[in-house]
């Protein structure tokens, strides 16, 4: 079975999350995960669907500003994709985690949202998912057409 890519958009209080078609052409949401910064459950259940989906690579969104500098938002996706990739090794889970520029993807993901007619009361809900899609859907789109993604691999030693 092939390997499927998963996108990650990661906030303060709700994870989005995204997964590739086999064939790398697609990008679909998943659900939305509620942020347990104590209990880890968000974590712990992107784990169980990158088993359960045979995901091999795994990009979350790294937010900086229009400048290009750091955030308290970029520091937080660090953050996130260094505890997930410990986690994945420490369960003998083979996977590739990386961060990737997503500069604008939920203020894209809105108004792609606000475009198919939904109401703003009802952005929250899957906001973060259709920013995952984003995110994601632009490395396949990037790879389908043979340019270089810049991406940062977080490495376990």
């Amino acid at each position: 079975m092939a390997k499927v890519a998963l996108g990650v958009d990661v906030g303060l209080a709700r994870v989005g999350v995204a997964i590739s078609d086999p064939s790398g052409i697609l990008a679909t949401p998943v659900m939305t995960l509620r942020r347990d910064a104590k209990k880890n459950s968000d974590r712990r259940m992107l784990l169980r669907i990158i088993t359960d989906r045979n995901v091999g690579e795994v990009f979350i969104g790294e937010p900086k500003s229009l400048a290009g500098n750091d955030t308290e938002s970029t520091k937080m996706a660090r953050d996130y994709a260094i505890a997930l990739a410990e986690l994945a090794d420490s369960s003998n889970i083979e996977l590739a985690v990386f961060l990737v520029d997503e500069r604008l993807s939920t203020v894209n993901a809105h108004r792609a949202l606000h475009a198919s007619g939904r109401k703003m009361e009802d952005h929250r809900k899957v906001v973060d998912q259709v920013a995952a899609t984003e995110i994601l859907q632009q490395v396949l789109e990037m790879r389908r057409n043979n340019v270089r993604v810049q991406a940062s691999r977080i490495v376990m030693k």
